[in-house]
């Protein structure tokens, strides 16, 4: 998987950003990633669009979405499907509807094979979460089993101590003290 420090790899894909017809569609690409606006990303990935746990998490990522955006945090995710798959699952599924991220298409599966993160046999997405920097460094990576649903609060959480750029002891959360050397 992608080492942390590393350089988030360059990419440019086509992601669902609307079901209004006529603006379904947009280019997203590494460069929005590298900004003087202090601005984060948090890219999550997960294994097939029509499935049963992966509407669980996106709906969680969606519920959480301002939370992500008081912490000048952009989401993004992804899988290997293709945007209209994207766009078709965004119709039939209630909690899809009305994202305010968009759905990145990975179909050629390059960016899942520069982060490393396609499971061997079928050739998808691991559950990964991946947080870099506003210079486009990976700061931190996660990966669930297929199986197994992610904690959006722990990402918040993370999110959150890294970005203090402090010492963050185990189990700590916004508003506790760090540790001082």
């Amino acid at each position: 998987m992608i080492n942390l420090g590393q350089q988030f790899p360059s990419f440019s894909k086509t992601a669902v950003v609307s079901i209004e017809k006529g603006k379904e569609f947009e280019t997203i690409n590494s460069d929005s990633m590298i900004n003087d606006n202090n601005e984060w990303t948090c890219m999550f990935w997960w294994p097939k669009d029509f499935t049963f746990v992966c509407p669980t998490e996106i709906a969680e990522f969606n519920a959480n979405y301002s939370e992500f955006r008081d912490r000048d945090t952009k989401l993004i995710g992804a899988s290997t499907d293709s945007e209209n798959v994207h766009l078709a699952w965004r119709h039939n599924h209630d909690d899809l509807r009305g994202l305010k991220f968009p759905m990145l298409a990975d179909t050629s599966k390059s960016l899942a094979e520069a982060l490393d993160i396609l499971e061997p046999t079928e050739k998808i997405a691991y559950r990964a979460t991946i947080i870099v920097d506003p210079q486009g460094i990976v700061r931190w990576v996660s990966a669930n089993d297929l199986s197994v649903g992610r904690n959006v609060k722990e990402v918040l959480r993370v999110l959150d101590a890294l970005q203090t750029d402090e010492l963050c002891p185990c189990n700590w959360e916004k508003g506790q003290e760090t540790l001082t050397v």
